[in-house]
């Protein structure tokens, strides 16, 4: 389906030179002279890559057909994850190298969101906040309270995130997904 630059909005996905790009923010510019444009930032579906691309307004470009399945994360095999559909139990192993930037926040049983251009797996969602189990960590020295100051921590997935001085190992924490950050103890 043919899709106009005036009909722009942000997480719209576009095809253009032959790539899936979702749009991240854009910006109608109508210059003093000249004709008006849209300025773009786009994020890359298969790479990842983001890029400020400028189109003409009103331009058309495809819009790219993307489907989205509640899947449940299963197990690691090798070097791919196995997600099952749950409405039709089929599983599907996605390659480590597609969801790589997810590893750290995927536990087993989890729902996650799978996403396909086609039959093509270009990644998955995770949800915003996921609680995580504190591996190892220093543990909190007397008068250190909460009132500033932070220390590395790592999770049972292995991703280290800087938490409050009175954490202390297996402790169940609140985390960002998006940023990685340390929310609060679950």
């Amino acid at each position: 389906m043919a899709i106009s630059t005036a009909n722009f909005k942000n997480g719209l996905t576009i095809e253009v030179d032959h790539a899936i790009w979702r749009i991240m923010e854009f910006q109608h510019v109508k210059p003093g002279k000249g004709g008006a444009f849209v300025r773009t930032k786009l994020k890359n579906l298969r790479t990842g890559a983001v890029q400020e691309k400028t189109f003409r307004s009103g331009a058309k470009m495809e819009q790219a057909d993307i489907q989205t399945r509640s899947m449940q994360y299963l197990y690691e095999d090798g070097d791919s994850r196995v997600f099952m559909d749950t409405d039709n139990y089929e599983q599907i192993a996605v390659p480590n190298d597609t969801i790589k930037d997810q590893l750290p926040f995927l536990q087993e049983n989890m729902n996650v969101d799978l996403i396909q251009y086609n039959a093509e797996v270009l990644g998955i969602e995770v949800p915003n906040t996921v609680v995580l189990e504190v591996a190892s960590t220093e543990p909190g020295i007397k008068g250190n309270t909460a009132s500033g100051g932070s220390k590395p921590a790592t999770m049972t997935t292995g991703l280290v995130v800087q938490v409050p001085f009175f954490v202390n190992e297996g402790d169940k924490l609140s985390i960002n997904t998006q940023d990685s950050t340390y929310i609060s103890r679950a």
